[in-house]
């Protein structure tokens, strides 16, 4: 039997138009997390309230992601987020960009334990709601989650994410599995593994060395092979020919939608590449270049009908 597959959220990528596509071509998903709503200026980002919006989420099993570095912040999102009908919150603590880490909200929070202490106490007292945590090993040493996981093991979670890396990697180097290792052996919540994961043979190694997980969560991976979790839980390997005709698709319904909401052909095709940036390997490199250095949707849109 398969784990659950999540699928992580990635800024300016998995909105809620990839999501909804997403959910209905390629499957294989328990749960899309929404890219984080986050306070900006003293209030939250109009894009993030539009992306919560339950009538744009409709059929997706979505779970809301929020970003914050001090109660007033927390408190502020949970109200948000709960106003629009969800029972359900995930909090980050594992964003390692430092735009938001250097000001103490993602990996940047993990070193801040008396703050985790508040928040995770809010948590516990806020018995309608439930909530999950997604987080890294720290954002600039490797031992930062063991007072953090201290604390949220006495508090009632539905889940805890891990990608083991420490937020000043970011993306580079590699996952710390003897960490990741450690940190599997003291949770005491359902455990779900992020990091790296961009394979069938990635998900089943991970599966197969932890027996205990609760889930496994892809982000990049899914962006690079979008078919990969319904692979998965078919546990068949499909063909090139196969994944390529619902790529196709979806791009097709993704343009079509921001065709009705997008100002120029400018904007449109710079959204619309994005489709495409995590696929090289996916693609072949000539195509892959071919789309990334098409100059105007025109050239773009020909590039598009040679995959």
């Amino acid at each position: 039997m398969s784990l659950p597959i999540h699928f992580a959220p990635l800024q300016g990528y998995t909105d809620d138009t990839y999501r909804r596509l997403h959910h209905e071509l390629m499957g294989g998903v328990s749960t899309y997390y929404t890219p984080f709503v986050r306070m900006e200026a003293g209030s939250v980002r109009s894009k993030d309230m539009r992306d919560i919006r339950p009538e744009f989420n409709e059929g997706v099993p979505v779970v809301p992601q929020i970003i914050a570095k001090s109660m007033k912040e927390f408190e502020y999102l949970v109200g948000v987020v709960e106003e629009k009908g969800y029972t359900r919150i995930d909090f980050n603590m594992g964003c390692p960009f430092p735009m938001q880490a250097k000001h103490g909200r993602g990996s940047g929070l993990l070193a801040q334990v008396d703050i985790v202490a508040e928040m995770a106490k809010a948590m516990s007292e806020k018995k309608h709601l439930q909530f999950s945590v997604k987080m890294r090993l720290g954002w600039e040493d490797k031992d930062e989650w063991k007072p953090v996981l201290e604390i949220l093991n006495e508090t009632p979670l539905q889940q805890i994410a891990l990608h083991p890396r420490i937020g000043t990697q970011q993306y580079k180097g590699t996952v710390n599995m003897e960490a990741f290792e450690e940190f599997y052996k003291a949770c005491k919540h359902p455990l779900i593994y992020n990091g790296d994961l961009t394979t069938l043979e990635d998900i089943r190694r991970i599966e197969s060395a932890y027996p205990n997980l609760a889930g496994i969560m892809i982000g990049r991976g899914l962006l690079a092979r979008p078919s990969l979790a319904q692979e998965y839980a078919s546990g068949k390997e499909q063909s090139w020919t196969e994944r390529r005709k619902p790529l196709l698709e979806m791009h097709q319904r993704m343009m079509e939608h921001y065709q009705q909401t997008m100002n120029s052909e400018s904007q449109l095709h710079n959204k619309l590449r994005t489709f495409w940036e995590y696929m090289e390997e996916e693609l072949g490199r000539k195509p892959y270049k071919k789309l990334m250095k098409a100059g105007n949707l025109k050239n773009y849109l020909l590039a598009v009908r040679e995959i």
